[in-house]
Order: structure tokens, then sequence, then C-alpha cells
């Protein structure tokens, strides 16, 4: 116990340095993990290889509301569709705090690179998952997605809520993917192509629906083939997640 709240990283850091043994167990306070999500996460350490390993996440409190069903169908689509694809490829690029095992000899050598990150002249405080993920790559180990691994995490129930945090982990994903930039030369090309695609696909989504607005305002015809084929494309991304995540 620290004698005050310092932050998620800051205890972090605290705990891994009091840690012993050949692994590290991240589980978030609002989590419950699979009673054999140990040892599914410990058999893919066992390559090493693996500097890190994640499990799949589903919403614990998933009936409370339609936003919480939701959240549940885009964890479904964020583990077994982006991170299944990832760890395909050998670089999972962000392990989420939830659910996430590291080797601690690694940890050790990027704990003061992690512990004395800035943003825009400030010590950071977000984004700690996504950067120690980084990390692990930059030192050259690869990371993991194991699906059957199952961790339930309680999600935001109501719209404020989850804005602020989809604000704050887009925060993160802008910035550790530019600092993770020079890495992708090294991983495989589809990493490349996956990268580009989650960071240009909301701003070409934001600007394609400013357009659609601009010319509704402006000439008074409505824009059905934009409308039309955001919905196409949301329609087949999400078809299968939302069978599969009931």
């Amino acid at each position: 116990l620290l004698p005050s709240n310092v932050g998620k990283r800051k205890a972090q850091i605290a705990a891994i340095r009091r840690s012993f043994g050949d692994l590290v167990l991240n589980v978030d306070s609002d989590t419950e993990i699979d009673s054999d999500v140990v040892s599914k996460l410990v058999r893919k350490m066992q390559n090493p290889a693996v500097g890190a390993a994640m499990g799949q996440l589903k919403a614990s409190n998933r009936n409370d509301s339609w936003l919480t069903r939701l959240i549940d169908m885009e964890y479904w689509l964020a583990c077994n569709e982006e991170r299944a694809a990832q760890t395909r490829f050998g670089a999972v690029m962000c392990c989420c705090g939830p659910c996430a095992m590291y080797r601690r000899s690694a940890l050790l050598l990027l704990l003061e690179q992690y512990e004395t990150q800035f943003f825009r002249g400030k010590p950071s405080d977000f984004g700690e998952d996504r950067h120690l993920t980084i990390l692990m790559l930059k030192a050259g180990f690869r990371t993991e997605y194991v699906p059957d691994a199952i961790a339930a995490t309680v999600v935001p129930d109501t719209l404020l809520p989850y804005l602020r945090q989809q604000l704050r982990w887009a925060r993160s994903t802008y910035r550790d993917t530019l600092l993770g930039l020079h890495l992708l030369p090294g991983l495989d090309r589809y990493l490349t192509l996956d990268v580009v695609g989650q960071n240009l696909g909301p701003l070409l989504l934001a600007i394609s629906s400013i357009a659609a607005l601009a010319q509704l305002a402006l000439t008074g015809t409505v824009p059905w083939w934009t409308g039309l084929t955001i919905i196409a494309m949301t329609m087949i991304r999400c078809s299968v997640a939302a069978v599969r995540a009931g």
C-alpha cells in the first residue's frame, strides 16, 4: 500500500520493483479473471521471445444498459478481430490493462523509460497500457493475445463517462502511434496497414460526416451515398461481432 493515490503508473512501478519471480500479472481493480487465466497466459509466456500477453476482455455489467451491451460488442471486436489479427504477426499494439502478463526481466529494463515519460512537458498520466506495450516491442519482444484467457471488467453504463474514457484512450492511441512509427519497418507489413487504418479510419469518418452535413445545409440535397456507405461499412464490420457477442 502506498501512502496516497499516486496514479496507476506509479503504483505499477512500485509493485513491479517489489515483485519476484519470472512473470508479473496486471489486473485492474474493477476486473475479475477466470480461474484458468494465469495458467493460460503462463503457457504463452513460456516462449522467451514473448514479453507480454493479454487475455480476452468482456463487460461484466453487459446487461445493465444498451450502452454496456454495445461496449461488450466493441470489446469482442477489439479482441477477436484487431488483437487476434495483430498476434498472428507477432505484435499486439496494446496489451490492455484489465488482464495482461509481462516478463519481469523485460519490465525491469524498461521501468526507467516508463516512469519518466513526459507529454507536452509534464509527466504522463494516461495511456499506460499502450505505452508499456510499445516499450516491449521497442525492446525486441513479441506481444501476444490469448483468446481463451477470459477477464470480465466493469464498463461505463452512461454516455458521458464513456465519452471521457474514449477521449483519454484516443489521446493515448495517437500519441503512442507517433512514438512507435519507427518500429513499423521492423514488423510485418500487415501491422503498418493496421496502424494506418486505425488512425485514418476515424478521421475519414469525421470528414465524411461533416461533408454530408455541409451538403445537406448548403444544397438542400440528402447525401444518400455517404450515408449508405457509412451504414454498409458499419454493418459489415459489426454483424459478426453482434452475433458472437450476443
